[in-house]
């Protein structure tokens, strides 16, 4: 089907359309964009040089994605904006484009980046995330699927927040936040497993009852971390979760929060 595009909208000759298409009123898509198919941009809504999306999108009034980064390195290298397919991309939201760091900066899909939010240079976002209104993730933070930010948290560069988790509104962070927890406070800091949020992913009562356990293990037993590293697959049951957990905390850059 052809593209529904608003003749008061800029569409470059040099961007590639897919098809099917909404593009509201005052909407400016850049040269070197390329869209894919079903996508919605209501009005004012900005696609900038680099700006790949996939199909199924809903693109808010006043979102702007691949805006050069918030980073004076920038030397206007070739990187991308790169948005996976069947995104709810709300009003205001800015994504930036890679640096030579990366290249490219990453949302999956299945993702809802409510107002507001901003989604810093070469940063890498999994699938299914709820990020709240306000929410900002500095230059190559890394979002694993299916994490819930609550509204106005700050992620400081090069941090890594698990998979699963629920981090609290008004949140800040300068460490990463392991899979499956609840995180909040001030100073933020482990306050439980997530576990309606497992429930309502369909984990099972054994398997959330066993990451209880690591996570026993990993903030009450008084152990260094390596420690608790080996404790935890010495005695609680294997499984890709679990392994998860300890290779996350294995590789940690920043270390985990308290």
């Amino acid at each position: 089907m052809a593209n529904n595009i608003s003749p008061l909208a800029f569409v470059s000759p040099k961007a590639q359309l897919g098809d099917n298409n909404t593009v509201g009123p005052f909407c400016y898509i850049d040269e070197n964009v390329v869209i894919g198919d079903n996508n919605t941009l209501m009005n004012s809504v900005t696609l900038l040089y680099g700006t790949r999306i996939g199909s199924g999108n809903q693109l808010f009034p006043g979102a702007v994605l691949g805006a050069i980064p918030q980073d004076l390195k920038f030397q206007g290298e070739e990187t991308t904006a790169e948005i996976g397919d069947n995104n709810r991309i709300r009003e205001n939201v800015t994504i930036n484009r890679g640096t030579a760091a990366k290249g490219q900066t990453v949302v999956g899909s299945g993702n809802l980046l409510m107002e507001g939010m901003h989604v810093g240079h070469d940063c890498l976002i999994g699938d299914g995330c709820i990020i709240g209104n306000s929410t900002k993730l500095a230059g190559e933070v890394v979002i694993d699927d299916n994490a819930i930010l609550s509204a106005g948290v700050l992620i400081h560069q090069f941090c890594r927040v698990g998979g699963y988790v629920m981090v609290g509104g008004g949140s800040r962070t300068s460490q990463d936040i392991p899979p499956f927890i609840i995180a909040g406070r001030e100073p933020i800091c482990y306050c439980g497993i997530n576990l309606v949020g497992l429930r309502r992913r369909g984990f099972s009562a054994e398997l959330i009852g066993n990451i209880h356990a690591a996570y026993r293990i990993l903030y009450n037993s008084q152990q260094l971390r390596d420690e608790a590293i080996a404790d935890i697959q010495a005695n609680v049951p294997k499984s890709k979760e679990i392994e998860y957990i300890v290779s996350f905390i294995q590789s940690s850059k920043r270390g985990i929060i308290k």
